[in-house]
């Protein structure tokens, strides 16, 4: 799948180009003369890949790519520049370019880059769904519940489980049999997964 592509760069000659080329192979093409204008749209922007010339006044390339992952914003990020020099490279990468390109830029380089953040926020945003579910089913469980669903993750028995919270073990196996209604499954690996999936994600 295609995901729309957002191109940054302040020469109105390279959007043109760039735009015409990337339309070419069925990427939807958004263009913006400077970081401001995108950071404005941003909002209500569907998630995309970016491309970022690294030299535009005010705000350059690699500085918003440096706001966008600070605000948490990951969407995969090609880099171009006519002015490229190893440190901006580093720069790029460090903050999760999906690559670093040179002017005149390559176009099959360019597609192929384009490609990959493409893919790459495929996968994110098919992880991002899964770990909604995840959340949504949890969210379903009562505090007890949760307790001892920790605990069944934890690997603890139902006679340990009961000695923690000082329940009987056939209330354990009562909470036990809700949980496993609530997440549509009966399998401790299966329970472990969810529990950790929940916890282990930002």
């Amino acid at each position: 799948m295609n995901h729309p592509v957002y191109l940054v760069d302040d020469d109105d000659a390279v959007r043109r180009a760039l735009s015409l080329l990337l339309s070419t192979v069925g990427f939807k093409v958004t263009s913006f003369a400077d970081p401001r204008s995108f950071l404005g749209q941003i909002d209500h922007l569907p998630p995309g890949c970016l491309i970022l010339d690294i030299r535009m006044p005010v705000i350059s390339g690699l500085k918003l790519q440096q706001q966008l992952r600070e605000q948490g914003l990951d969407w995969p990020i090609v880099v171009i520049s006519g002015h490229g020099d190893i440190e901006a490279c580093r720069q790029a990468f460090r903050f999760g370019a999906v690559d670093f390109l040179s002017k005149p830029v390559d176009e099959q380089d360019l597609i192929d880059a384009i490609q990959r953040g493409s893919e790459l926020l495929e996968k994110q945003l098919q992880a991002a769904a899964e770990l909604s579910e995840v959340r949504d089913l949890l969210a379903q469980l009562t505090s007890r519940e949760n307790e001892v669903l920790g605990h069944i993750a934890e690997g603890f028995t139902t006679r340990q489980i009961a000695e923690a919270l000082k329940l009987s073990p056939r209330t354990v196996e009562s909470h036990r049999a809700a949980i496993g209604a609530k997440l549509s499954t009966t399998s401790q690996a299966e329970m472990t997964r969810i529990w950790l999936q929940a916890r282990n994600t930002p």
